[in-house]
């Protein structure tokens, strides 16, 4: 097939007119098109008066050839093939089937590569099922009443579920094309796909992640839920068995640790197990709040609001010059800051948006790197020390009951404490608590916050809303912590492979699913199937 780009449709224009459009750019009778796939949409908004979508598009030719050698036309190459490979499996003999722990990207992928080897790997999630684990948020959200081991950081899905379910990865894997099929096949969107900028939505995810289980189980799998790895057990420097819930061993000599990045007191037991590990660089800072309808002007200008764009997103990026650095992550276009508290006594923030996108306001990450080097010492889990010293401070400034401190935008960049709302209606389910938020944060992420909201009004007009509404804090963007492992993806103790996340080998839910598929694959060209 050949690659065809640089195929502009404006609003007003249909997909079903590409292939018009490829007839013109190729040079070709209609009859000459076999077939064509969308590859690739995004949004070309650089315009005021005119935005367009930009297709590249897979088109099968009659003779393709003779096409190519005509155009020498830098927009028309040919495709390179995209799907996936199975691996060589290996010829070790495996005793017990694999383990993995943690039902997140990392952990379903790695367990539905494994079952589709013939492994038969056994998933342990230390939470409850989606449904169940729904219900246990919704009523955290609504009572304040933790439930420890099942909230919006554990449970099945992992973090990623209540979230928006952002698709886009920076990085170039072969595996992240099997990663989107198989999340269309159970139940995504189609048009992730291609779309430039996909997501899934927390609605449409919560069924994804039921299917991708259901497969894994049909395929000769299991997956247990409330069941928490609490002990190792090595032999000679080689995996030989786990312990979970306190009291039941299970034999293990392959274990996959994909236990996100809140897993603090597993992260406590693998330190004392000699895991090999070290602190991670991460970032802090608040969640930040607009109209929906401001960001859509910023971006669309007189387009905002027209059906085929949907509402608008936005990435931002600043470096002081200071040294420290701020960015936007995790824009939830029409969406919600949420409760994402893991422990109690402590006030955490995410943001998460359904498929539609529909809610008043849009929401950020607004935060700040942070370096081993901020941290109270060097040890280890240093890190996670970091996170808690500054969730329980945001948990007593908001009043010891898991509301938010919150501070309007104006109040921040003036540096007065807010005392009453203006136009924009906080969306944190628990209600907020206005305060001076550089109470919550470290002094020099306050100072960069500020600098960078005000540069960052430059390029989204009206970023410094001063109605706009900042919740605090945002501690987990990534994991603190850095299990180690070596070229073949295993940790010092033989058998044992930190995965995703968590482990501090991606960033996202398609990287995080590229890296258990990525350790599984090492798994497989090691040891013979079960089955």
């Amino acid at each position: 097939m050949l690659r065809v780009s640089g195929i502009k449709l404006s609003l007003d224009e249909e997909e079903s007119q590409l292939e018009n459009k490829l007839v013109k750019k190729l040079r070709v009778n209609p009859g000459e098109i076999v077939r064509y796939n969308i590859i690739k949409q995004s949004v070309d908004a650089r315009k005021r008066h005119m935005i367009y979508f930009n297709y590249t598009v897979d088109v099968e030719l009659l003779n393709e050839n003779k096409v190519l050698h005509k155009l020498r036309d830098t927009e028309v190459k040919v495709a390179l093939p995209q799907e996936y490979e199975f691996v060589q499996t290996g010829k070790e003999m495996l005793y017990h089937r694999p383990v993995v722990v943690g039902t997140g990207p990392a952990g379903l992928f790695a367990g539905l590569l494994l079952a589709q080897m013939g492994y038969s790997p056994l998933l342990l999630e230390r939470g409850a099922d989606v449904d169940a684990r729904t219900e246990m948020v919704n009523s955290f959200w609504h009572t304040a009443d933790l439930n420890e081991e099942c909230n919006v950081q554990f449970g099945e899905g992992g973090a990623g579920t209540f979230s928006d379910g952002k698709l886009t990865t920076l990085i170039k894997d072969k595996r992240c094309s099997k990663v989107i099929k198989e999340l269309v096949l159970a139940g995504a969107p189609e048009k992730i796909a291609y779309s430039h900028k996909p997501h899934v939505g927390t609605d449409i995810l919560k069924t994804v992640v039921k299917n991708i289980r259901k497969r894994i189980t049909k395929l000769g799998g299991e997956v247990r839920f409330n069941t928490r790895l609490t002990g190792i057990m090595v032999k000679n420097g080689r995996m030989q068995g786990i312990k979970v819930n306190n009291n039941e061993v299970l034999p293990a000599d392959v274990l996959v640790l994909a236990i996100g990045h809140s897993a603090r007191d597993t992260f406590t037991m693998l330190y004392e197990q000699a895991v090999n590990m070290k602190p991670k660089p991460f970032s802090i800072g608040v969640r930040i709040e607009h109209p929906q309808e401001l960001i859509d002007r910023a971006q669309y200008k007189d387009f905002a609001g027209h059906h085929k764009l949907g509402p608008a997103e936005y990435k931002l990026s600043y470096h002081s010059p200071g040294g420290r650095s701020a960015y936007t992550f995790c824009m939830c276009p029409g969406g919600t800051v949420v409760a994402a508290a893991s422990g109690p006594g402590r006030v955490v923030t995410n943001g998460m948006s359904e498929f539609a996108r529909d809610k008043a306001n849009a929401n950020s990450a607004l935060l700040v790197g942070v370096k081993p080097e901020d941290f109270s010492s060097s040890h280890p889990l240093a890190g996670i020390e970091f996170q808690r010293r500054w969730e329980s401070k945001a948990f007593d400034l908001g009043g010891r009951d898991y509301r938010a401190p919150a501070q309007l935008v104006g109040d921040f960049l003036a540096d007065r404490p807010s005392s009453d709302l203006a136009s924009v209606e906080p969306s944190y389910p628990m209600s907020v608590k206005l305060v001076d938020l550089k109470n919550s944060l470290p002094e020099y992420v306050s100072k960069t916050l500020r600098e960078a909201i005000c540069k960052f009004d430059n390029k989204i007009k009206g970023f410094a809303l001063p109605d706009a509404v900042l919740t605090g804090v945002e501690t987990r963007s990534s994991s603190p912590v850095k299990i180690q492992r070596n070229e073949l993806g295993e940790s010092n103790i033989t058998g044992l492979y930190p995965a995703g996340e968590g482990a501090g080998y991606a960033g996202g839910i398609v990287s995080s699913a590229v890296d258990g598929i990525r350790i599984a694959e090492n798994i497989a060209a090691k040891y013979k199937p079960l089955m």
